[in-house]
């Protein structure tokens, strides 16, 4: 899609900014953010673990085209870039299928946990807000969550009637390394009790432009075209409301790195056979370093001679969602989640469609919130999702299959002077039916014990233990097959049990005054982990085989900030996680290296400025056949100026990435050599609201 087809599609439908989310004060103390993934409606302070709210201006200034590489940067968060068309965010060493992705507190079914090259069904300039919750914060939302849970927050469905009847936002953008075209908007008309909403986005980029060193000047197949669309409308009443949307998503982006000299690779055992060479000769050894170095010279990105093939994706979505207060006596809330998804995506080389993934599924989650019971106040709840997920093609390397999960979930929390205690519970069924194997059938149990100590006003000490659960899914139970966007064969093991996690968490926090800080030390111990380990290797192509073992992940993640002067702060943050096989067996592949940085923020009437520095590490504890990876220095600047237009809010921003153009290679990416970073890049937006 064209920037002129964006234009006309985009610029017809006055992207989720009310007036009141654009002031531009900076006070020394920020209000409380309500947590909405918490079904107590707990703020950030009050979790137990520590959990991101992203929003307002941070948002819209930090936005990428991926939900990945919005979030990176973060505290403990990282992310797997797949090009420019598909990213997931990586949380504490971990990614999907241990990171759920919920739209408001429902499932987002697409592929996206089957592979790092498929891309999340979203759009991220439609959002107005995302919750990062890490480790036991995320257990009611299952084993899937069992290393954090990303919560999507968006307004396609109105809750409130506007004051006078109508609102609406806009936003345009322009970015200079990939040709960055995005326009975004949405508009909500309210008639009495009832409120309707339209909105819709759509982007088109080019190859990214990478720094000096690398084979290309910029990345093949590192594209992204994609629009958006949403309808929605709800009643709403003094106690609540119902309603729904309907969401259509078509998006278009290429796949770098794809390699068709391997698609003849095979198996033998636990060994690799590719056609034309023979086992001896596959140059591996057991240092990790193969044929690559750590500054990756002399690597061939090239894509085979057969072009570089890309993924058309198409998902249509139906959300219901509801909210009651004071249904019945003893009840303070129900909340109801309803969603009905149709996704499919093909994977197109030379002008044919060379497999196709699809994905129909049925979430429905409802909530009840008790009253206080003798001091108790809580939440339980039951959820049910049902998909049926297909393969078909040329890399069809999954089964066609049914996966049904049901689970019941609770939390309680009770204070006892300045310390409150808290526990939540999760019991799931799961079953999945895969042709040709039968049922296997999983029955996940995870439970957690907290307790946040007040220690005064400004400080509090939380400490969390948790026991976690998770089944595996359909692909870590059933792969078989060549997989060339990763460039590997992937087995799997039907025999493969449920793994366990028991971790610990101290939390520590101070919230007000002129230095705030939240910082997390955790360590996770797993039983029966499952991960794709590596058997062997030729040249960048990889046998793989879904596996279990014992593991250990530990780690730290926060940040400092200090207000030294009524309009300007710096903020310290950081992350490092140690993910490895027990009994000395080895760690872990592709585990994000530590990071360090800070940041410089000032506020000067209408206009605001950020400056950002941090530095990735080296990460050389690498597992078997894995190479080590180069650090790099990451600069970051930001300037806003809020323009004086009467009736409307309206934002003029710049924001540059990497300004000192470091050539950077991501660890967890499984196509690290085939897709660096984009370089220096310079995004100019405007955005209003009214």
């Amino acid at each position: 899609m064209k920037f002129r087809t964006i234009l006309l599609s985009a610029a017809a439908i006055p992207v989720l900014y009310p007036a009141s989310l654009m002031a531009q004060e900076a006070p020394t103390m920020l209000p409380p953010v309500v947590v909405t993934a918490s079904p107590l409606e707990q703020t950030v302070d009050q979790l137990a673990t520590p959990a991101l709210t992203l929003s307002d201006d941070e948002l819209a200034r930090r936005r990428e085209s991926t939900l990945g590489g919005t979030l990176a940067g973060e505290p403990g968060v990282s992310f797997d870039n797949f090009g420019g068309g598909a990213s997931r965010p990586v949380i504490r060493g971990q990614t999907a299928p241990r990171i759920k992705v919920m739209s408001d507190g429902s499932d987002i079914h697409d592929a996206s946990a089957i592979s790092p090259d498929h891309a999340i069904a979203t759009e991220t300039m439609l959002l107005r807000g995302v919750e990062v919750l890490r480790g036991p914060a995320a257990l009611l939302y299952g084993g899937g969550a069992i290393g954090g849970a990303v919560n999507l927050l968006d307004s396609k469905i109105p809750t409130v009637v506007p004051p006078n009847g109508i609102s609406g936002e806009a936003e345009a953008r322009l970015g200079t390394a990939d040709r960055e075209r995005a326009l975004a908007g949405g508009l909500t008309l309210g008639f009495g009790n009832f409120a309707i909403r339209a909105e819709g986005a759509g982007r088109d980029t080019s190859n990214y432009r990478v720094p000096g060193g690398f084979a290309t000047r910029r990345v093949d197949g590192s594209y992204n075209d994609t629009w958006t669309a949403s309808i929605g409308g709800a009643w709403i009443g003094e106690n609540g409301y119902l309603g729904a949307a309907y969401t259509i998503q078509r998006n278009k982006y290429g796949l770098p790195g794809h390699n068709h000299e391997y698609e003849d690779c095979h198996p033998h055992g636990s060994s690799l056979h590719c056609e034309g060479h023979d086992h001896d000769d596959h140059g591996h050894d057991d240092d990790h370093d193969d044929d690559h170095d750590d500054d990756h010279d002399g690597h061939d990105h090239a894509a085979g001679g057969h072009g570089v093939p890309f993924v058309k994706l198409r998902s249509e979505r139906l959300d219901i969602r509801g909210e009651y207060r004071d249904p019945l006596p003893g009840l303070d809330r129900v909340r109801l989640r309803l969603s009905y998804t149709n996704y499919a995506h093909d994977e197109i080389e030379d002008d044919t469609v060379a497999t196709t993934f699809k994905n129909k599924a049925y979430d429905v989650r409802t909530e009840f919130r008790h009253k206080p019971v003798g001091g108790l106040t809580g939440a339980f709840g039951v959820q049910y999702s049902r998909s049926k997920f297909s393969a078909l093609g040329e890399e069809a390397f999954l089964p066609k299959s049914r996966t049904t999960n049901v689970a019941l979930f609770g939390m309680e929390t009770l204070r006892v002077g300045p310390v409150r205690f808290e526990v939540a519970a999760r019991h799931e069924w799961q079953k999945v039916n895969a042709d040709g194997a039968g049922k296997v059938k999983h029955m996940p149990f995870s439970i957690s014990g907290a307790a946040i100590w007040e220690i005064d006003s400004d400080y509090s000490l939380a400490l969390t233990l948790a026991r976690m659960q998770r089944a595996p899914n359909v692909q870590e139970l059933h792969a078989d097959g060549v997989h060339l966007a990763t460039n590997t064969y992937e087995l799997g093991d039907a025999s493969l049990k449920k793994e366990t996690s028991k971790s610990v968490e101290l939390a520590f926090r101070k919230r007000t005054g002129d230095v705030t800080f939240s910082v997390g030390v955790y360590h996770q111990r797993f039983s029966n982990y499952i991960f794709a380990a590596t058997l062997d290797r030729f040249e960048d192509f990889r046998l793989i085989r879904y596996t279990s073992a014992d593991a250990t992940f530990t780690g730290i993640d926060g940040q400092l900030r200090y207000q030294f002067a009524p309009n300007l702060g710096v903020t310290v943050f950081g992350d490092y996680v140690r993910a490895r096989l027990r009994n000395g067996k080895g760690n872990l592949p592709r585990i994000p290296a530590g990071r360090l940085g800070a940041r410089l923020d000032g506020q000067w009437g209408p206009v605001s400025a950020e400056l950002e520095y941090y530095r990735v590490f080296d990460q050389s504890k690498t597992a078997d056949f894995e190479a080590s990876t180069s650090g790099y220095n990451m600069l970051n600047a930001t300037l806003a100026y809020t323009l004086p237009i009467a009736e409307a809010r309206t934002e003029l921003f710049v924001r540059g990435t990497n300004l000192t153009n470091d050539l950077a290679y991501n660890h967890a990416s499984f196509i690290r050599d085939a897709s660096p970073l984009r370089g220096r890049n310079v995004v100019f937006g405007l955005r209003a609201a009214f």
